[in-house]
């Protein structure tokens, strides 16, 4: 781990000679091979709660099911309460559509991660 902007940044290693990289690394240095995005084994968990959090959107939104994933329940509370309208319907569709088209970066702002998922 390296530190960078005050916290800790992952680190992978390169595929075909072994160098430590930054996770984000593209192109080993040393080598120039370039790398898996997911090296075997590790796994960018934010990318996951994304997705997962859109297709909740999309397909359960109508009942709020991606608000609860979140961690917002008083939200998921008012799409339960309204569901029969369609309203939530529609909405959960644009909010699962703008989940998908937002940068993990971006997400994460807008929905830290309180637990572990």
């Amino acid at each position: 781990m390296s530190m960078v902007e005050g916290g800790m940044r992952e680190q992978k290693f390169c595929v075909a000679c072994g160098e430590r990289l930054d996770f984000l690394a593209e192109v080993c240095p040393k080598c120039g091979v370039r790398q898996p995005r997911f090296p075997e084994g590790q796994f960018q968990g934010r990318l996951s709660r994304r997705i997962a959090a859109a297709l909740f959107a999309i397909f359960l939104g109508t009942f709020g099911v991606h608000k609860f994933y979140l961690g917002k329940v008083g939200m998921g509370i008012l799409y339960l309460l309204f569901f029969w309208t369609g309203i939530p319907t529609l909405v959960g569709i644009i909010e699962g559509i703008i989940y998908l088209t937002k940068s993990d970066d971006a997400f994460e702002v807008e929905h830290p991660q309180s637990r572990p998922v």
